[in-house]
Order: C-alpha cells, then sequence, then structure tokens
C-alpha cells in the first residue's frame, strides 16, 4: 500500500504503538485484493488487528472469509470505475474534445521555445535558458525539461 496515512498506521502497529487499525469501511482501507490480503497477513503475524466497523471481526476464520468477499468487490468496483473513465475520455477525443488544462503560457513564449528546439538547444537548455531570463512559469511552479517537451509536443 502506497497510502501514507496507511503507512504510518502500519508503522505505529508494527512499533507497538497500538493494537489495531480501525476503519469505517473495509473499501477505504484498501480496493486492491493483493493489498488487503497482505495487510491481513502482516495483522495475523504481527498480533494486531483490523477492524472495520462495515464487516464483522476480521480476526476470526469466518470474519476473514467476509472481508475477503467485501475487498474482491471493492477492487471490481475500482476497476469498474477506471474502465469507465477511460471509456469516456476515448469518446470524447473521438468527438474532438481537448482534454487537460488549456495551454497557459503566451504564444510567443511557445514560439521562442519552438525556435531554440530547431536550433538544436535541448530540453534541459531551453527550460535553463528560460529560467536565467526570467520567463514566468506556466502554474507558477519550477520549470523542468518534461515542461517544455510538453508544450514541443502541442505544436
Amino acid at each position: 500500500m502506497r497510502r501514507p496515512g496507511v503507512q504510518e498506521a502500519i508503522r505505529a502497529l508494527e512499533a507497538g504503538e497500538a493494537d489495531a487499525i480501525v476503519v469505517s469501511k473495509l473499501d477505504r482501507l484498501s480496493r486492491s485484493m493483493v493489498d488487503f490480503s497482505d495487510l491481513l497477513a502482516r495483522a495475523r503475524k504481527g498480533g494486531w488487528g483490523v477492524a472495520a466497523l462495515d464487516c464483522v471481526d476480521t480476526t476470526s476464520p469466518s470474519g476473514e472469509m467476509q472481508a475477503h468477499v467485501i475487498a474482491v468487490f471493492a477492487q471490481y468496483e475500482r476497476r469498474l470505475i477506471g474502465q469507465r473513465t477511460k471509456d469516456a475520455l476515448a469518446v470524447k477525443r473521438a468527438q474532438g474534445v481537448r482534454l487537460g488544462r488549456p495551454p497557459v503560457l503566451d504564444g510567443d513564449v511557445r514560439d521562442r521555445i519552438r525556435r531554440m528546439r530547431q536550433s538544436g538547444a535541448s530540453l534541459a537548455r531551453i527550460a535553463d535558458m528560460l529560467a536565467e531570463d526570467g520567463t514566468p512559469t506556466a502554474h507558477s511552479g519550477r520549470r523542468h525539461a518534461s515542461t517544455v517537451s510538453k508544450i514541443l509536443a502541442t505544436a
């Protein structure tokens, strides 16, 4: 699991600072069957509990089975949402809808970037030159070569 809050809770459990992890709904803990199974195995091995208020105690065999069934459906729901989103974006692309943020750098900066690239400057060098002369960034962040690359890709 890559979720920082869950990682911190597991750290506390394994350090003996807590006895159980408690969540209101099991699908809020994990929507991955593999992650959930690993978490239950760590709990059993570490002697700490996993309690979800929407199902029975996960420390008994029947409770663990019920929790796994709920986790399977949570993973299924996550995959369905992902597929629906992917399908909807494909329809929008086919309709010619431009997805993502609108460009925020003015045309002069975009043209300058293209000219520098055509003259042989690397992406990193272009980014450095823009930073050196104080050209503002698109979203007030640090300019990276990947940003320059994205601008070139939208030519």
